[in-house]
């Protein structure tokens, strides 16, 4: 079974066993994390989310992406140039589980991510 899940601002369609690479998450390397925001399982739809579904993962590892470089020049009179480089901070996973139903009682921590504070 499949499932689509949103993180990060992003859609994901993804079944057990498979290997993700998302924006980062508060989470350390093995830990098991929850997405709850699930738009799609099988071929019943939210509207917008289905509710008590949810994709659970494993953590592989914290990664950074390949390096993307920006180059900026300006000409005529005033000449000028400037190069960036940015790498962005991921979360590889690996999905244990989809759950049609029963997402509030299964124990795994939420998954939240790096920029988000949580309410302690």
């Amino acid at each position: 079974m499949f499932a689509v899940l949103k993180t990060g601002g992003k859609q994901y369609k993804v079944q057990a066993g498979d290997v993700l690479r998302v924006e980062k998450l508060n989470a350390a390397a093995g830990d098991k994390v929850q997405f709850n925001e699930i738009l799609m399982v099988g071929t019943t739809l939210g509207a917008p989310l289905v509710d008590g579904a949810c994709v659970q993962a494993e953590v592989i590892d914290q990664i950074k992406a390949d390096k993307v470089i920006t180059y900026v020049k300006r000409r005529r009179k005033h000449s000028s140039q400037r190069t960036r480089g940015h790498r962005q901070q991921l979360t590889l996973l690996r999905v244990t589980d989809v759950l049609a139903e029963g997402a509030a009682s299964t124990g795994v921590k939420t998954a939240v991510g790096a920029r988000t504070k949580e309410n302690a």
